[in-house]
């Protein structure tokens, strides 16, 4: 829609004429939600490829600072936080909550500056996996634990691939795996003890006093160029906001397990905005260790009858 399409100031709605916000919900009920569960995918993976494309002007701590930093203003305006009310717990929980987060953007960011996206995402999203079998007694879910474990060992740098990805891009993201799954199972208790989405907000908070030191102090004063900060508030609108609110929407339009099982399909959209943003070609033992946690987490989500 143009400019000249909406109404201007002095215009008033007339009666019968839909608002803004019925527009923007009819459009969205418009789109299938498997849909929107892709636009959420590609969202966070869009924004993680800009992100990457900033580590030429900017260390990965000090992009994480940006995109915390945005995400923390955005969240705390939409939704700002109230600690009357709350108990020690509730804070601690929230506290944790907003560590657990700003050590995970970290490490994960610490990772792609290491390794393909594709691959920084195959192995960060053996946390969500985890989780997923963790509580399950099934034996089959055994087979996908080491489907996904064989991903993680075609991954690792044997040989010629030495020079393509390090352990220490793999161990970041085994760090950032490891908060992924206590993000979600933090996430389940800070929604019952706040109200609506101040949790999340009081999690970015805190993961905004965590990182700042570190961010401001590898950044420095290339983080006051207006380029770099109309970036970062791209990068935390692709990355959390967006994709939060669209997956809202999908959750509340389909039941969970078809929303985990799409939301196995991340680590390969994520290769493939690493292809088309980034340049980043993957060989066929990579694409293969990607596929093979991609059918572990379908393989373990859908068991989760």
């Amino acid at each position: 829609m143009t400019a000249e399409a909406l109404p201007g100031p002095a215009e008033p709605y007339k009666p019968g004429l839909p608002r803004p916000g019925a527009l923007l919900r009819a459009a969205s009920d418009a789109i299938p939600p498997s849909g929107l569960v892709l636009l959420a995918i590609l969202s966070v993976q869009v924004g993680a490829g800009f992100a990457k494309d900033l580590f030429s002007q900017l260390p990965p701590s000090a992009v994480v600072f940006l995109r915390i930093a945005m995400g923390a203003l955005i969240m705390g305006v939409v939704a700002r936080p109230r600690l009357k009310g709350l108990t020690r717990v509730d804070v601690g929980l929230g506290v944790a909550f907003g560590v657990t987060l700003g050590v995970m953007n970290l490490s994960f960011y610490e990772a792609l500056a290491r390794l393909p996206m594709g691959i920084a995402v195959a192995i960060e999203f053996l946390g969500p996996l985890g989780v997923a079998v963790a509580a399950s007694r099934r034996r089959l879910d055994l087979l996908w634990v080491a489907l996904a474990g064989s991903g993680v060992v075609l991954l690792a740098p044997w040989g010629t691939a030495a020079s393509r990805i390090s352990w220490a891009g793999i161990g970041f993201a085994l760090v950032a795996a490891v908060c992924w799954a206590g993000y979600i199972l933090l996430s389940a208790a800070v929604g019952q003890r706040f109200p609506g989405t101040t949790g999340l907000s009081f999690a970015m908070i805190v993961s905004f006093l965590l990182i700042a030191p570190v961010g401001i102090g590898t950044g420095g004063a290339d983080l006051l160029q207006p380029e770099l900060l109309l970036i970062g508030l791209g990068v935390g609108l692709l990355s959390s906001v967006i994709p939060y609110s669209i997956e809202l929407e999908a959750l509340r339009r389909m039941p969970k397990q078809v929303f985990g099982i799409l939301m196995s399909l991340e680590p390969a959209v994520a290769a493939m905005v690493g292809l088309l943003v980034l340049g980043e070609v993957l060989d066929v033992r990579e694409w293969a260790a990607i596929g093979c946690v991609v059918v572990a987490s379908v393989g373990a989500t859908r068991a989760r009858r």
